[in-house]
C-alpha cells in the first residue's frame, strides 16, 4: 500500500486530489493535513511513501516545512503544490529538496505523472523548468535581483507586492512586525530600490 501525506489548507482542493489519487491508485492510503503544524506533526507520526506540499500553508510557508520535512527524513520525496506559477518558488523548491513542482492549474494527468515520478525516486520538472535549470547550471545568464532574495525575503516580496501590510505578513509568516520590516529593508538593498511601489511595479513587469 502506497501512503502519501497530503497537505492543503482548502478543504476543496484534498478532496478533488484525493479523488484524483484513489481512482489512479487503488491501494493508495491518504493522509490530510490543513496547516504546517499539522504536517509536521504528521510527519513525525507516520510512515510515508510521498508528501504532497502545498507552497502556501497558515502558520508558516511550505518551503518552510519542506526544508523542516526534508532536515527530518532526507529520502522521504516531497512534491509541491501551488496556485503560483513556476517563476515564483519552483526553482526555490526545487534547491530545497523537493522532488517536483506542480501548479494547481495543471492538468491530472500531469499532477499524477509527478506523483509517479517522486514515487519511483525521481524528479518531475516540466520542459519550461527544465529549460530555466539547465540556463542555470550553464550561468550563461545574469541573475536577476529577486532571484538573490533569500527565500523569506522573496515571500515578504510578494506579499508586500499582493498589497499587505507589515501586520498582516507578520501574522501570515508567524514573525514579529520588526522581523518583517527587517526582511523588507534587506530586500529593498538588494534590488536597489526605495518603496513598496517600486517593489509592486517591478514584481508586475517581471511576470511574478
Amino acid at each position: 500500500m502506497i501512503s502519501i501525506l497530503l497537505a492543503d489548507d482548502h478543504a476543496i482542493v484534498r478532496r478533488g486530489m484525493k479523488e484524483v489519487l484513489q481512482e489512479a491508485l487503488p491501494d493508495v492510503r491518504i493522509v490530510e493535513a490543513e496547516s504546517a503544524a499539522e504536517t509536521m506533526d504528521a510527519a513525525r507520526a507516520g510512515a510515508f511513501d510521498l508528501v504532497i506540499l502545498d507552497v502556501s500553508l497558515p502558520g508558516r510557508s511550505g518551503l518552510d516545512v519542506l526544508k523542516d520535512i526534508k532536515a527530518a527524513h532526507p529520502k522521504l520525496p516531497v512534491l509541491m503544490l501551488s496556485m503560483h506559477p513556476e517563476e515564483q518558488f519552483a526553482v526555490r523548491a526545487l534547491r530545497a529538496g523537493a522532488a517536483g513542482y506542480v501548479t494547481k492549474q495543471s492538468p491530472p494527468e500531469e499532477m499524477l505523472g509527478a506523483v509517479r515520478k517522486a514515487l519511483a525516486g525521481g524528479r518531475y520538472v516540466s520542459a519550461s523548468l527544465a529549460e530555466r535549470l539547465a540556463t542555470e547550471v550553464g550561468g550563461d545568464t545574469k541573475k536577476e535581483p529577486h532571484e538573490l532574495l533569500s527565500d523569506r525575503e522573496f515571500q515578504v516580496l510578494m506579499l508586500i507586492a499582493s498589497g499587505h501590510s507589515l501586520t498582516e505578513i507578520g501574522a501570515k509568516l508567524s514573525v514579529s512586525v520588526q522581523t518583517v520590516s527587517t526582511y523588507r529593508t534587506r530586500l529593498l538593498e538588494k534590488m536597489a530600490l526605495t518603496s513598496n511601489a517600486e517593489l509592486t511595479q517591478y514584481v508586475r513587469l517581471h511576470g511574478l
